[in-house]
């Protein structure tokens, strides 16, 4: 019973389901007004982006997914880990891991398990302020911290972007005469666009690998299929940006 009470509470407490509130007294205020057309179609327009069933249709369309590679013996020389997995903690002089921390963790078991040979962190600094925080030196702080060897971590720390992820990491391993396997890991929303600006890039022998999947099995439970929810328009939000990015690549030649 707790369990249930639980669940409706955190309904009830979020800002989104006030929100979602708000605009249907509107609509029931503004139905036998001029306006009633608009607000209906605003209506709709809140219900359908907050709408999980809907949004996972739209994840699971765009995701990229690999060949089930967590299951399978295969090897790689290298895993190139694009950044952009949290944030610098200043005051500790730390990296705190983010939702896009699973690149790495997805990575490591891997690593362990001797199928990965060597891990390539490819970030820089996104902030405009601060350019001298740079992801990739701090992640080499982290693996070096938990038993990783400074021979198998190689890091790229002037890129902003995916596109400098791959031209910058590819001078490196050009340097390198690096000719082996590579095991190319971020998100599942990110993998279409990474991929097709690595290959362009001129690499070879790229395997990719997704993590932090956004959609799984298709659910058709009430409340993920007709509850309003703000980590649905969150999630929205993430793809369509990803998608954005992707035609902006497109147009620039990048991929």
């Amino acid at each position: 019973m707790f369990f249930f009470i639980s669940k409706i509470i955190a309904f009830l407490l979020s800002p989104y389901t006030w929100l979602f509130g708000g605009i249907l007294y509107l609509l029931k205020k503004l139905w036998n007004t001029p306006y009633k057309r608009w607000m209906l179609g605003f209506t709709i327009f809140a219900y359908v982006i907050s709408n999980s069933f809907l949004v996972d249709e739209v994840v699971r369309a765009w995701e990229y997914n690999d060949d089930n590679i967590y299951l399978k013996t295969t090897k790689y020389d290298l895993a190139i880990v694009l950044g952009g997995m949290g944030r610098i903690d200043e005051r500790q002089q730390r990296f705190d891991f983010t939702y896009s921390g699973d690149r790495l963790f997805q990575t490591l078991p891997l690593y362990f398990q001797k199928r990965v040979g060597k891990i390539l962190i490819t970030g820089g600094s996104g902030s405009i302020s601060k350019p001298n925080q740079r992801e990739a030196i701090y992640i080499k702080k982290y693996l070096k911290s938990i038993s990783v060897p400074d021979s198998n971590i190689i890091i790229e720390n002037n890129s902003k972007n995916t596109y400098e992820n791959a031209v910058f990491t590819k001078h490196i391993l050009d340097s390198l005469e690096f000719k082996g396997s590579i095991l190319l890991v971020t998100s599942s929303f990110h993998m279409r666009r990474s991929l097709a600006i690595f290959n362009k890039a001129g690499y070879k022998n790229v395997t990719p690998y997704v993590t932090n999947k956004i959609s799984g099995l298709r659910k058709y439970e009430i409340d993920h299929c007709l509850i309003p929810n703000v980590e649905a328009v969150e999630t929205l939000n993430i793809i369509l940006h990803e998608m954005f990015g992707y035609m902006t690549y497109k147009a620039k030649g990048y991929l």
